[in-house]
């Protein structure tokens, strides 16, 4: 089913300004507030609150723009699971990556046993649309169980020190939790998990350009892709509430 593209019509800003802002939240570890600060030095005055309701509403749209890495046969999914509190109670929070650290797919469960890992397992089937060369997990036996029902072809492996790769993608995910002061419901985590994710897998370089100019080459090419993904409607606009022309720089403009 195609989704109707996101209507920017009876916003104050244009999408340039928007999309600047969600590319700053979601991209570095920054609360909605420094995010407003960063808007306000630019001339731009908005509220915090603004800021989280465009996150919301424009981040999956944009998200959905960003390009994919094209899924192959030799691929090898690392999966892992982390909890993460919730208003008190414990959820958990199913990862997959392949072997270069980019993230297939992450789903928010309650409950920590095969159900949810046969669930994880089935979203990245259809997702990716093949089985990989083999899966990578720790020594939790609700992966066995699942992909015994789901993919019983597939080489299994599983060892504590052979997971580092999922175990490490976790970690830029806490560091913006620190910084957001926890999540506020699992719809929300499931929600900022999509779009981070995303943004994030574009500054992942390939296994084969590990080189310091490769890996900075690769990231100028991750910058210039993320400032296409609103459309164009010039770099200047007027304010609302006045005749001044502020100019805001998208990234990876000069």
């Amino acid at each position: 089913m195609i989704q109707a593209p996101v209507s920017y019509k009876r916003y104050r800003f244009p999408p340039a300004v928007i999309a600047h802002e969600v590319w700053l939240y979601v991209r570095f570890p920054l609360s909605l507030r420094l995010v407003e600060e960063m808007l306000l030095t630019r001339g731009i005055v908005v509220s915090y609150e603004t800021i989280r309701c465009w996150a919301r509403k424009f981040g999956p749209d944009y998200a959905g723009r960003f390009r994919r890495k094209l899924p192959r046969t030799s691929d090898v999914w690392h999966l892992d699971e982390v909890v993460v509190t919730i208003g008190g109670s414990k959820h958990w929070l199913w990862r997959a990556v392949d072997q270069d650290g980019y993230v297939l797919d992450g789903i928010v469960r309650s409950r920590r046993n095969t159900k949810a890992a046969k669930r994880l397992l089935i979203r990245l089937m259809k997702k990716q649309g093949c089985l990989p060369k083999r899966i990578v997990t720790d020594k939790l036996r609700s992966y066995g169980a699942a992909r015994r029902q789901v993919m019983p072809v597939v080489e299994h492996r599983s060892h504590k020190g052979l997971n580092n790769r999922a175990e490490n993608s976790h970690l830029p995910l806490r560091k913006r939790e620190r910084v957001m002061q926890g999540f506020r419901s699992p719809g929300g985590l499931q929600r900022f998990v999509s779009v981070f994710s995303a943004v994030r897998n574009l500054f992942v370089p390939p296994h084969s350009k590990r080189s310091a100019i490769a890996i900075h080459l690769h990231r100028l090419r991750a910058i210039l892709h993320g400032s296409r993904i609103a459309p164009s409607s010039g770099n200047r606009w007027r304010c609302a509430n006045g005749y001044r022309q502020y100019s805001v720089r998208s990234p990876g403009d000069p």
